[in-house]
């Protein structure tokens, strides 16, 4: 499957995100994901069996605990994909960066102070 296809998903998405703060054990996913989606128990084990399988997470038992955790290489590769589309939005962000500042300075010219 590909990396897209996975985070295409919003549940795969939000296990990510929340992920991204740290390892967490499956059932403390499982809630957030539970009362968010409103989806059952099974759902969300396949979502995270999804994202284990494709690399996006891995997993680590802690006695009866299921802990996962965010694998960076998957999120390499698609921003390795994405770096030839950054030209898009760098040259608009710098073009914002630009107008930010010329506002600055104009307003601390009105206050008389340059």
């Amino acid at each position: 499957m590909h990396a897209f296809d996975i985070l295409g998903d919003p549940v795969r998405r939000r296990i990510l995100e929340l992920l991204a703060d740290g390892e967490q054990a499956a059932g403390s996913v499982s809630e957030v994901i539970r009362a968010e989606f409103g989806i059952s128990p099974p759902a969300v084990s396949q979502h995270l069996r999804v994202l284990r399988e494709s690399g996006f997470v891995s997993v680590r038992p802690d006695g009866t605990r299921r802990l996962y955790s965010v694998e960076a290489a998957p999120l390499r590769e698609i921003d390795v994909w994405l770096e030839r589309f950054r030209q898009f939005w760098d040259q608009r962000l710098d073009a914002l960066a630009t107008e930010l500042a010329r506002g600055r300075h104009q307003r601390r010219e009105q206050r008389g102070n340059p």
